[in-house]
Order: structure tokens, then sequence, then C-alpha cells
């Protein structure tokens, strides 16, 4: 029996059908994503799904800005912002069985950096380590651990180190001035960060650059007055003398005569802003401008300018010395020696205590404060270099005898180096006192007469012979170059009064002596070798630094002569 054949063939409703459900489905698939991504008004449509997705990868990052240059005067960098990279984690991302390997890393302690981890844990960025080399942080970012990145920034370096450090100063870790030229000019320097908007991944690194939205701007360089060459050689010389003769601290300062440029500066103890893992206090002061001190005999010579002015004396007015003291109220003023009836020129010469004595006594005490005070004596020299020191210049309603004559040969008012090379400045260029810069001019700047080039002229032939054999400061003369200066050898002040056996030496001076260029004053502090007078300690800094920084300017040698170096006062 045959059977009955099976009919496969589909009805065409069912085929029609199936085909209207399928597309059915399709619309409705390509209506849901319609309303996802393209219609803007729908609940978690594609604005909050994009929305969503970029607050989870779209990031506004920090675009460092580069910090201005500080130059010496002929344009050597004695600052410079170099790149390096900056090492940072999002503690959500970073898997605590990364820790160990990442502090390895990092050289730091699992622990310390699990503590920091989890201190931070709401937050999305804490740095790991700053300022690294970029060969440094691009052995951990190898590491490839998730949450783990880096951020270009810049670091201050300073070429002369320490040579410079007093005067230049240094920044902080975000490149800030603390110090120095680098905080009296901060807005000057720093630049203006910008910014810009960047992708990054699960792993937080940054895989795209979106958009830049703001230009980072870099600051503006400065150029200072010193030049490069003579700061090394005045803070050689002057390192060299502080440790030759054990001394407790130094400074030193060259002024130009011609512009009231100061061309060195430079302090012992000094510090390299480099690396100040181990500075101290005492090794970060600008002493030159920041510590006031007792000038001593080194503002003898404005005494005595005072009263050329006066006309109670001229250089060849003599005064009697004998017997060698002179007692004035309950004090007993001395010389080395009795030397007996002397000219006011060698009152200066020879440092006399007794000649100098009379001579103040002579004058109203106003008119030796008023001196001091139009040379600059009393007031910031307007520098603009943070800290500066006014230093004292009392002025009394009753002026006792021995406070006149403390006064006249330096003691009872406070100066520092930087006010007496300004002084010393003044006096060398004729009487026309110009105001300090540490910045480069290019300008010269107007300056004011505050006494009569005749009377300069006249002291500076009476400084000429403190030089020469016979004077107190025969190891200040040189060869090649005639000088001018004057010795001093004050007494420091302790808890009870002035100290037999603590000194600061000084010498102040200038040169070319006829027609002067440079201004240097030296400063030791309590010399601990044996010597301690300022023709011993001081001058012989004054004439190397002095001689060579003439040379080193290319000034044409004056004259030629020999001289014995011995000397004392």
């Amino acid at each position: 029996m045959k059977r009955p054949q099976a009919n496969h063939q589909l009805a065409r409703w069912r085929l029609v059908f199936v085909v209207l459900v399928l597309l059915l489905l399709a619309g409705l698939l390509l209506a849901h994503l319609a309303r996802v991504q393209v219609l803007p008004g729908e609940e978690k449509g594609f604005e909050f799904l994009q929305n969503q997705g970029e607050a989870r990868t779209l990031r506004e990052e920090r675009i460092a800005a580069y910090r201005g240059v500080i130059t010496d005067r002929n344009g050597e960098p004695l600052a410079v912002s170099t790149p390096v990279l900056s090492l940072w984690a999002n503690p959500k991302l970073v898997p605590d069985q990364s820790v160990d390997q990442l502090a390895k890393a990092l050289a730091i302690k699992p622990s310390q950096l699990r503590q920091r981890l989890a201190a931070n844990a709401t937050r999305e960025f804490i740095y790991l380590k700053r300022h690294l080399p970029p060969q440094d942080a691009n052995k951990v970012l190898e590491l490839d651990i998730p949450g783990v990145s880096a951020e270009q920034e810049y670091r201050r370096y300073y070429p002369a180190a320490e040579v410079t450090s007093h005067l230049v100063g240094f920044t902080n870790v975000d490149e800030r001035g603390q110090e120095g030229i680098e905080l009296a000019y901060d807005a000057w320097l720093e630049g203006h960060a910008g910014s810009k908007q960047v992708l990054r991944d699960l792993k937080g690194r940054n895989i795209k650059e979106v958009a830049l939205l703001k230009s980072a701007e870099s600051g503006k360089d400065l150029a200072l007055s010193i030049d490069l060459r003579l700061q090394y050689l005045a803070y050689r010389e002057l390192k060299a003398a502080v440790q030759a003769h054990q001394a407790k601290a130094g400074s030193i300062v060259v002024m130009d005569v011609g512009t009231g440029e100061v061309l060195a500066m430079a302090n012992q103890p000094s510090y390299n802003p480099n690396d100040r893992t181990n500075l101290t206090p005492a090794a970060l002061r600008n002493r030159a401008i920041t510590d006031q001190f007792e000038p001593g005999s080194t503002v003898k010579p404005i005494t005595i300018m005072t009263a050329l002015e006066a006309g109670t004396v001229s250089p060849h007015t003599t005064i009697e010395t004998s017997p060698g003291y002179i007692r004035v109220g309950k004090k007993t003023l001395l010389d080395p020696v009795n030397y007996g009836t002397i000219d006011v020129t060698k009152i200066i010469t020879k440092s006399s205590q007794v000649g100098l004595t009379k001579v103040a006594l002579k004058l109203q005490p106003e008119m030796i404060r008023n001196m001091y005070a139009r040379l600059g004596f009393g007031q910031v020299t307007d520098s603009g270099f943070p800290g500066e020191s006014a230093g004292q210049l009392p002025n009394y309603t009753r002026w006792q005898p021995i406070v006149q004559a403390n006064y006249a040969f330096g003691y009872g008012l406070t100066v520092t180096a930087l006010q007496l090379a300004q002084a010393y400045t003044t006096i060398a260029a004729g009487g026309v006192k110009k105001p300090v810069s540490i910045l480069r001019l290019d300008a010269l700047q107007d300056g004011e007469r505050v006494v009569e080039p005749r009377y300069t002229g006249q002291l500076v032939d009476m400084l000429k012979t403190v030089v020469q054999p016979g004077g107190t400061a025969v190891r200040a003369n040189l060869e090649t170059y005639p000088v001018a200066g004057k010795t001093g050898t004050a007494h420091k002040v302790g808890p009870n009064g002035y100290e037999a056996s603590r000194y600061r030496s000084l010498f102040a001076g200038m040169a070319p002596a006829d027609d002067p260029r440079l201004v240097v004053v030296v400063v030791i502090d309590e010399p601990g070798a044996g010597k301690y007078f300022g023709g011993d300690v001081a001058a012989p800094v004054f004439a190397r630094v002095a001689d060579s920084a003439l040379r080193t300017l290319q000034v044409p040698p004056v004259m030629t002569q020999q001289v014995a170096r011995g000397g004392r006062h």
C-alpha cells in the first residue's frame, strides 16, 4: 500500500508574517538606538550617555609654564628651568597587588605607600614623586601599573650653584620664589600655566589630546647687573680668605662707580641651591645686604670730608696727637704709638684715633650725622632685595663728647656692606650718589650730588696714602693700578659690651684711584687665625679682586710700582 507524500511547502502567509516580525524588531531596535543616540531630549539619551562617558574618560590637564631665565649682565645663565616628570596616581585605580612593585620602583616603603593611597582613597589625583629626570620616571611608567601616570613640569637649576646663591636665591617645588631675586621678582619671572583636555583609558593613561583650552605663557627673563666672571673671582677670593683666617663669615661687594650697578656680591658661608638637603639658616643670609655692623675706621674719611666741607681743616692742617692718647669724658682713646704733630692727611694714613677725635670735636655733631645720611647710611639702598637692612643712624638731642667721638670713628652706628660700598662709590664718583642697582641698566641713571667734587677729590688723594709705605693697608696696593681706600678693625659687641678678642676686619677702596672704575668692600667676620687687622686680613682680598677684575674688564694699566707687603690696622 502506497503511503501519502508529506506537504513541506510553507504557507505564504506564514512567510510574510515572519518577515514582518523581523522588520518590526529591526524597526524597534533602530528606534531605540535613535532615542538613545540621536534624539537630544530623551532621558538617558545620547547626551546622557556621552556625558557619562566623558565624565569617566575626559579630563582637564594642566600645562606647566616655563619660568623666566635669570642671567648675568652678559647673558650667562644663572637660573634656568629644565623639563622633568612628576609621577602621580589615581588611588581608585591602583591595584593592591601592584603596591609593593610600585613602592620598590619609587624607593619608598610599601607600608608608607599603602598608607598614602588609603588616606586619599576618595581622590583621583595625588603626587607620588615630583621632579624626576625623564629616564627615572619612565622606568616607573614602564611597569604599566593602572592608575599611575606622569605630567611634565619644570625644575629650577642654578648653573653657578653656590657662587651666586645669595643673590639669585631659589624657588620651591612649585617654582615659586623663596629667596633672593627669585623672590623679589617672582611675579615677573613666573609663567602662567595653560590647560588641555585629554582622554584617558581605564588604567588612567592619557590616550588622546582632545583640545587645547589655554596656552601656557612663559615668564619674562631677567638680566642682573653682576658679571659672572667677577662673581666667580670675588667668591673664590673671599672663600679662601675666610678659610685661611678661620673666620666665622665674610662678605664682598664690587660696584661700578659710573653706574651704581653691583658687579659682584658674595658671602661666606654659602650653600648650593641645587641641593638644599643640609641648608642652615646661617648659610642662607645674604650678609652683604641683611647684616649690619659698626663700620669702625672705614668711616673716618667721611668725618674728615665733613671737616673739609665745614672749612675747619684742610689736608695739610696740623694736629697735635701727643702723648698718643686723649681723654674724652671718662674714656681714654689711644693711638698705637705717639704720632706727635701730624697733618690731616697723615691722620688718614695712620688711622690716628687721637687726631680724628680732635678734628671731630671741632664740628657740630649733627654735621657728621648729616654727612653719613647724605651718603646713604640709615636708609635702604632701594636695591629691591628682600630683607635689606637700613642699618642704624641714631640722632641724639644731646650729644655727649664721647658719643660724638665714637660716631666719628665708626662706633654707635651700623651699616651694611652694600651701604658702605655705596658711600665709597659716591666718593669715587666725585660726590654724585647714584641708586644701587642689582639689575643690568640699559641707560645711565641720574644721580644726586651730595658732596662737592673738590672735597671728594681731596679725600681720595688722602686715601691713596693709606696703601703706600707707612700706611695701614700697603697689602691693598697694586703694581699696575693706583688704589685709594681705608682699613677698619672694629671690636664686636657681646653680652657685656665690646669684646677684646672678637673683631671684624674691613677694607673699602677704589681703583684706579685717579679715575675710579670699581669700588670693592671686604668684610671678614671674626678672623681666628691670629691676624685680625683690616690691613692684614681684608686688604689682600681687595688687592686680588680689584687687580683681576680690572684686567678682566680690560681697564688699561695706569702705573707700575713695587710696594712692600706689610701693614696693619
